[in-house]
């Protein structure tokens, strides 16, 4: 090679800086990963860019990671990546700077931080499995960070780890469930959302190694990455009720909050003229917390306009102790409850479902703290189900206390991991966990997973935007949108506590259309967030 190379291992060399010609002699070289050690656009001779190398590289096969080190700035932090590095690309491996100095000295810190390590490289993953970004989930979060990212850099190689064929709009459940929306047309084939660019890993995650930075499968491959995000969602804890998951979708007893449920719901509301509904809410967190009140205020409206209400007794049932989490909303939605002469019980958590004889049992919690259990009949029943954490996340080291993944609530980067982001529903940030507030997450983390691989500066904040548009009744939406502390944070100037046919429209028609052609195509219109730093 007309290059001089230095070889520091089995699987290293090192080298001054090399040009975009160079990559084809590196390739026929046989190796396999190039590591760029020097910053871009750093005092000196011309360089080529590592954007404008790493295109090259992929072209010719070979893998390009960039982990940049300023003249006399080698860290123990920087030797820590550069370890890592070694970890998950395929050898042997060539590393550049200026003079190779940077990056032989990154070697050597990476030797020191080796000593008794239990993962030995050549074991760690499987070579063929590392990506530039692993995704973590399939849902709204994970396809629309992807597309993201894929806008910034099409270049990027990034897979999405989800075993589900399909992909559900899930914000129009409710509307399924209150007769104003087909349920055909929430779902798509997942291969259809998809970026193209992407690769699909149609598995489980059974775990996450970020010591290793990898991904382990239900099948026990193990997924290597150099960035991951996680957004794998919220699961549903039907069986934390007991007896519900015997009788959903039988003896009157249904959920919004399920594909094959919301149409029962529907149905339920249309044959029933009189006995007594009843909607549960259980403790936060939840997805999109106004849902259960909607399932609510939807089937009292049908039956208000049916002239059928005044024979229905109707009790929403919630474990909270207010009405909604923003108090700005809560006297517009009371006056629905009044309207619909609906009692609203507080600090009532549903426990156990005896569907065989319509019985519902709550934990009602008093004043003093003190709970007894009560017995309710019900001829219809809309249950939201407990939801908590995926256990895979839960149980690993990504998780915080109370299992989701820890992040900091601006950047959306975790603390510990600085390779690890996480948005949507599965992630640590006190926001309303809802699509709209994905849809600002995407930004957030995008922009700061290119700052992390480029070792820039984190500046793209997220404000804790969050939206829930309460369907109060059919042809009406009171537009909730507001950011941590409960800021109201309306994306137009109208009076954002009252219901409108306007909202109703957004709800309706422009939401879903914005979802599937926008949103999951990386389109990030509306999606900017209002801090930087």
């Amino acid at each position: 090679m007309s290059m001089n190379l230095t070889k520091l291992d089995d699987k290293l060399s090192v080298t001054g800086q090399i040009s975009l010609d160079d990559l084809h002699e590196i390739a026929e070289a046989g190796y396999k990963s190039v590591i760029c050690n020097r910053p871009d656009f750093e005092a000196g001779d011309d360089q080529p860019s590592s954007e404008q190398l790493e295109v090259s590289a992929k072209e010719l096969g070979l893998v390009f990671a960039y982990l940049p080190v300023e003249i006399g700035a080698v860290s123990a932090e920087h030797g820590e990546k550069f370890k890592q590095l070694m970890i998950i690309l395929p050898g042997p491996v060539l590393a550049f700077c200026r003079s190779g100095r940077r990056s032989t000295a990154l070697h050597e810190l990476a030797k020191q931080d080796t000593a008794g390590d239990q993962h030995p490289v050549s074991d760690a993953c499987n070579w063929g499995n590392a990506f530039d970004v692993v995704v973590v989930g399939g849902g709204s979060a994970g396809i629309g960070v992807t597309a993201s990212l894929l806008k910034r850099r099409p270049s990027l190689r990034i897979a999405i780890i989800e075993p589900s064929d399909k992909h559900y709009y899930q914000p129009a459940w409710t509307l399924v469930g209150g007769g104003a929306y087909d349920i055909a047309d929430t779902v798509r084939d997942m291969a259809e959302v998809i970026p193209q660019s992407a690769e699909w890993i149609q598995e489980a995650a059974s775990n996450f190694d970020p010591n290793n930075n990898l991904v382990n499968l239900a099948d026990g491959r193990a997924i290597g990455y150099r960035q991951l995000i996680v957004c794998p969602g919220i699961r549903l804890a039907w069986e934390k009720i007991t007896g519900l998951q015997e009788t959903l979708g039988k003896n009157g007893v249904t959920s919004n909050y399920s594909y094959e449920l919301a149409p029962y719901t529907w149905s339920l509301v249309e044959n029933i003229k009189t006995g007594k509904a009843i909607f549960t809410q259980p403790p936060m967190p939840i997805k999109c917390a106004g849902a259960p009140q909607k399932a609510m205020y939807l089937s009292c409206d049908h039956w208000l306009q049916n002239d059928h209400l005044d024979e229905i007794d109707v009790e929403f049932n919630t474990a909270g102790a207010v009405l909604f989490g923003v108090a700005d909303f809560v006297p517009p939605l009371m006056e629905y409850v009044k309207r619909y002469h609906a009692e609203l019980v507080f600090n009532s958590n549903l426990v156990r479902v005896d569907g065989a004889n319509k019985v519902a049992y709550f934990e009602i919690k008093d004043s003093e703290g003190n709970v007894k259990q009560l017995a309710k009949s019900f001829d219809m029943l809309h249950v939201t189900p407990p939801q908590m954490a995926p256990d895979f996340l839960r149980n690993s080291p990504l998780a915080d206390a109370s299992g989701f993944c820890e992040v900091d609530q601006q950047t959306l980067r975790h603390p510990r991991y600085l390779n690890v982001f996480s948005l949507g529903d599965a992630c640590s940030s006190p926001n309303a966990k809802t699509a709209a507030a994905a849809r600002k997450q995407i930004v957030v983390v995008a922009e700061n997973v290119l700052a992390e691989k480029e070792d820039r500066d984190l500046t793209t904040i997220y404000d804790g935007y969050g939206a829930c548009p309460l369907t109060v009744e059919n042809g009406k939406v009171v537009l909730a949108e507001f950011g941590f502390g409960g800021k109201l944070l309306p994306t137009l100037p109208l009076k954002p506590t009252s219901a409108s046919r306007f909202n109703w429209f957004l709800k309706v028609k422009v939401f879903p259309w914005l979802y599937w052609n926008g949103m999951l195509k990386g389109k990030e219109w509306l999606a900017r967030p209002s801090k930087t730093r």
